[in-house]
């Protein structure tokens, strides 16, 4: 067992695990409870109570970006206002390159997929403790190269998360009337932002749209299943 960075003698690491999967969120809790000789953890199952729980004194949050109700990318920027100083370590069976720029956009100190979480855990949550930035050489390569080749940068990276969001939605099969309760906005403007997807995707219709998101696994529900 080691020492935590930043902690005070006799006072455990407090712990926000946000993911509606119990039987992952128990698999973290063993991972780190292996390292840390005092931890506490708290739990949350969804965005809303993962931002009503903010307030108890956690340490860092682990956060699911897809989880029932408000996204991972709202939380994240709606906890940067609430709990401006807390690190935020998001994990994720989305492909780094779909979603890692974003998050970090957004305000989060780290970003694992699920996959590599078993190795890389202990080490992502002691390098955002300690106020620095977590990402796997993977995840630091593709993003760099994104930077360095913008010419080349794929049509859904220029959307912006909301676009993103009602992208990923559509081409799960949602109906606008389904998609606008999601998100707790008009049917109207869910057709506005689907209008303006085909636009900037260069798609026409939503067997196109579909079609692309499968292309380029842009699919969330699919993933996320492997873990269930």
């Amino acid at each position: 067992m080691k020492s935590l960075p930043g902690k005070s003698a006799g006072k455990p690491l407090r712990v926000l695990l946000a993911d509606d999967h119990t039987v992952l969120r128990e698999g973290l809790k063993q991972i780190l409870r292996e390292e840390f000789s005092s931890i506490e953890f708290g739990d949350a199952q969804n965005g809303q109570e993962t931002l009503d729980r903010l307030g108890q004194g956690w340490d860092v949050l682990v956060l699911d970006l897809n989880m029932p109700g408000k996204n991972g990318l709202e939380v994240i920027r709606e906890a940067k206002v609430t709990a401006p100083r807390l690190p935020i370590l998001v994990l994720t069976m989305l492909p780094e390159e779909q979603v890692a720029a974003r998050v970090l956009k957004a305000g989060a100190a780290g970003f694992l997929n699920k996959q590599t979480a078993p190795e890389e855990l202990v080490t992502a949550v002691r390098r955002v403790l300690e106020g620095g930035r977590y990402l796997t050489s993977r995840t630091a390569e593709k993003l760099v190269h994104q930077i360095e080749d913008q010419s080349g940068v794929a049509l859904y990276r220029k959307l912006s998360d909301r676009e993103f969001q009602v992208l990923q939605l559509l081409a799960e099969g949602k109906s606008l009337k389904d998609i606008a309760a999601a998100l707790s906005i008009s049917v109207k403007t869910v057709s506005t932002f689907r209008t303006r997807l085909l636009a900037k995707l260069k798609l026409q219709n939503n067997v196109e749209l579909a079609l692309y998101a499968m292309q380029h696994k842009l699919l969330h529900n699919n993933l996320d299943n492997e873990t269930s």
